[in-house]
């Protein structure tokens, strides 16, 4: 996978678009003082090598009644349970993020969900599915920083 060559413009642009993905071409012309059309070459640029995945909204999971997040670290038997696991996981919308990982535990899932109630229902089905042998849950009481994404570095 080739890396892309980020110079202090495609940072600028970046740092305008993670702040703010609704920003238009013409505010961040202004601020890294190129066109308009120059804006959106780069931004097509980033888009089509990678570097730009996705633009997405980021909600308040308190205002729409999702008020529990947590994290699950999740044991399996063996490894041959890994594809079942993670089909399921990518079924259920309470999973917000299911990394695998090196430690004692295979994965760990970031969960957000209602109540204590409905984290209880989501722990049971994960404790059902096949090959899962151990789990271990933190629940999140407060959150002092949520970054979604993190700046590449500019080489000069």
């Amino acid at each position: 996978m080739k890396m892309m060559r980020i110079d202090s413009i495609d940072l600028q642009i970046i740092k305008s678009l993670k702040e703010n993905a609704r920003v238009n071409a013409s505010e961040i012309g202004e601020k890294v003082n190129m066109s308009v059309s120059a804006v959106i070459e780069r931004m097509r640029k980033l888009e089509t090598a990678g570097v730009i995945l996705k633009y997405t909204v980021v909600l308040d999971h308190k205002k729409i009644g999702k008020d529990v997040s947590a994290f699950i670290s999740v044991s399996l038997e063996h490894p041959k349970y890994n594809d079942r696991f993670i089909d399921a996981v990518k079924q259920n919308p309470e999973i917000v993020e299911c990394n695998y990982v090196t430690g004692d535990f295979d994965f760990l899932l970031k969960v957000i969900t209602s109540s204590t109630d409905t984290l209880t229902e989501l722990l049971n089905q994960i404790k059902s599915l096949s090959g899962v042998s151990l789990t271990r849950t933190l629940v999140v009481l407060s959150a002092t920083k949520n970054e979604f994404t993190v700046l590449p570095e500019f080489k000069r």
